[in-house]
């Protein structure tokens, strides 16, 4: 039987329609969003994981800095990208945190992207300018407990891990320190360090060489265990403030819509990069740790985390 020259082409047309999207995934540069300034943890560790994707894929991952509005403005860049693996997000607790911060925000998270990977956690410090006459956390506390209202701390803005770690600090130490929100981890660094702002609570891993060099006291780190970068430094919860932990986590979305192999087949990438011996040990020269899960177990955690942190921001709505 002979097949007509119409019914190969419809054949081949249906063949090439059923193949796997991942086969060819990538076939152009790829753009990773920053929705943070750079410089910061996020921006440091999405170059880091661009360069090893490239080297384990063969096309470009392009890091962009898309900042504003506490992450608002990239996260809703990537939200109205088409969902075909060419626009992924590089996010934090920032995101889910805003899920009930920023009400009047175009997307919502679950909806509208999709998860694919964790990458890192690091636990963050207390720190304080070295005018601040405390020199200990309760010294802290008893001096803003002293002066209601009358110290401030630095966030690299409204929504961002470090702005919610303040307002989880302040209201289990039962203090009122004013919330100073800068554009970006940088600006906020050069607040406390310059004396405009009295404290700041920053990721290890870029405040650790500024205790260091003293243009910082360190007062407490956030973790469960002490900060291996600042293993003289107490945790908060040693220091007094019972129960406190905070960090700063990062991972990797794309809009909702991108093809569950190109997910599958990123995930897989990102884990085989957090685990890599080089990595793990730079990280933890840096006070991070690599977080490894399957897109599933990713989408659970975060749901998670938002739900965590609505009761911090119904905490903090309250104090208003």
């Amino acid at each position: 039987m002979r097949i007509s020259a119409f019914a190969l082409v419809l054949i081949a047309a249906l063949l090439a329609s059923a193949r796997c999207p991942a086969e060819d995934y990538p076939a152009r540069p790829v753009r990773i969003v920053v929705p943070f300034g750079p410089g910061g943890p996020a921006d440091v560790a999405a170059r880091l994981l661009g360069n090893a994707l490239q080297e384990g894929l063969g096309q470009p991952f392009v890091v962009e800095n898309r900042t504003g509005a506490g992450g608002v403005i990239g996260t809703q860049e990537v939200v109205k990208s088409s969902p075909d693996g060419y626009t992924l997000l590089m996010m934090s607790n920032t995101q889910t945190a805003n899920e009930s911060l920023v009400p009047n925000r175009k997307y919502d998270l679950m909806r509208d992207l999709v998860a694919i990977a964790p990458i890192n956690s690091s636990d963050l410090v207390i720190v304080v300018h070295p005018s601040v006459a405390a020199k200990t956390l309760q010294e802290f506390v008893a001096l803003a407990k002293s002066q209601p209202g009358k110290l401030n701390y630095a966030s690299s803005g409204q929504g961002t891990p470090y702005h919610m770690a303040g307002e989880l600090f302040k209201s289990m130490a039962g203090i009122d320190v004013v919330h100073v929100p800068y554009r970006n981890s940088g600006d906020a660094r050069t607040g406390v360090i310059s004396g405009q702002v009295q404290m700041m609570i920053d990721a290890v891993t870029a405040m650790a060489p500024n205790v260091a060099a003293g243009q910082v006291r360190a007062l407490a780190a956030t973790g469960r265990a002490r900060s291996g970068v600042l293993p003289d430094v107490p945790t908060a919860i040693e220091a007094g403030v019972a129960g406190y932990e905070a960090t700063i986590w990062l991972g990797l979305m794309a809009p909702s819509g991108t093809p569950k192999s190109i997910v599958e087949k990123l995930s897989s990438a990102v884990n085989a990069f957090v685990k890599r011996p080089d990595i793990v040990k730079l990280w933890a020269q840096q006070g991070a740790e690599p977080m490894s899960m399957s897109p599933e177990e990713f989408d659970k955690f975060l749901r998670g985390d938002i739900v965590k942190w609505a009761e911090v921001v119904k905490k903090f709505d309250k104090q208003q």
